[in-house]
């Protein structure tokens, strides 16, 4: 008789990270952080198997870094609308980044080691 599944067997594993990153200037930074957590952030929670935010203070700057992950190209494609590589740009990104980023990166996930995988 085969055993039943535990709950963290059924869920997908990630097998794509999506990365996106972004510069604002270091005044403006803990502005950006909370702005992209309530406008960017939260509505990708809805979406992906989960989400890191990375920060990076430099002198004059600070980068954001955000890693989504994803069961597959499909299921993040259709967050994006079909390309994967699309940008959403949030409604207030031209007041805050220095640059709007034009692409992501995309990666597949080979291997996991530790506790986050």
């Amino acid at each position: 008789m085969a055993q039943p599944q535990s709950p963290d067997e059924r869920k997908p594993k990630p097998a794509i990270a999506r990365i996106w990153r972004g510069r604002v200037k270091r005044e403006r930074a803990d502005e950006y952080e909370k702005y992209n957590f309530e406008a960017g952030i939260q509505p990708l929670l809805q979406k992906a198997l989960g989400v890191q935010c990375l920060r990076e203070d430099r002198e004059t700057e600070t980068e954001f870094m955000t890693i989504s992950y994803w069961e597959s190209v499909e299921a993040m494609s259709r967050f994006t609308g079909g390309d994967p590589t699309r940008i959403h740009h949030l409604p207030r990104d031209p007041e805050f980044l220095i640059e709007r980023p034009t692409s992501v990166q995309i990666l597949r996930i080979y291997e996991s080691h530790g506790r986050i995988g």
